[in-house]
């Protein structure tokens, strides 16, 4: 049993017709999703889950991946094994996470390029997200630069590409992971890339826009000492 993962060919897609292939409890796996499940620092997707024309229809209130299946938590009894369903995302909420992601690896990249430090952490929130890096000084002139390189990035429009490639080929192009740890399982046979072509190039398994002026700007809105050499940047999208 394996979920087909939309959201990995195409973040723009909002709705699919699937199958109920296992229920446990209030959790159902469908043989295909739009849902990302949420990982990386990205927040899981929310929806529904339709099925009978619509008759019937739960919400999805919690997700999960388990190997190669996504489960998704519905609010009421779910259909059957078997049942034809279809599944659509809050799509508002999904283009919000996608522009933040990708602001995020415009924020890494840059500062990855500038000061040649690692990410220690990160994470996304409906309103904000925060990112941490391996850097000691973050002064009120390093802070903006790093918002106005960021935005000069956005506005120059860099399409955005995602593509698979073997794991040892992958392996191959200098930090491509830029966590100080690799966080990626080792019996991943393909790595999933994504590229801001002239920029930014990361292994992730996230969404994201297709050119960076989707994005429309950032503002760095707080910075915090996580540690002597672990610094914080929150920003919000403008």
């Amino acid at each position: 049993m394996k979920t087909k993962l939309l959201y990995h060919t195409n973040s723009y897609t909002y709705e699919c017709t699937a199958h109920v292939v296992a229920v446990e409890g209030d959790d159902v796996a469908l043989d295909a999703t739009v849902f990302y499940p949420g990982g990386g620092g990205q927040m899981a997707d929310r929806g529904v889950i339709s099925w009978e024309n619509q008759q019937n229809q739960a919400c999805v209130i919690a997700m999960n991946k388990r190997g190669d299946v996504v489960w998704h938590t519905l609010d009421s009894t779910p259909p059957p094994v078997g049942t034809e369903v279809v599944g659509t995302i809050d799509w508002d909420f999904r283009y919000q996470m996608m522009r933040t992601h990708t602001a995020l690896h415009l924020l890494c990249g840059i500062i990855w390029k500038e000061f040649g430090v690692q990410v220690t952490g990160g994470q996304m929130y409906p309103d904000r997200a925060r990112m941490d890096f391996a850097m000691e000084n973050l002064d009120k002139e390093r802070i903006a630069y790093i918002e106005r390189r960021v935005n000069e990035a956005i506005e120059a429009d860099y399409p955005v590409r995602v593509y698979t490639l073997p794991r040892e080929k992958a392996f191959e192009i200098p930090d491509l992971v830029r966590t100080r740890i690799n966080l990626l399982p080792p019996d991943i046979e393909e790595v999933r890339i994504v590229e801001i072509v002239g920029l930014d190039l990361q292994a992730d398994g996230g969404t994201h826009v297709n050119h960076t002026r989707e994005v429309g700007g950032i503002k760095i809105t707080k910075t915090e000492n996580k540690g002597k050499i672990n610094k914080r940047l929150e920003i919000v999208l403008k």
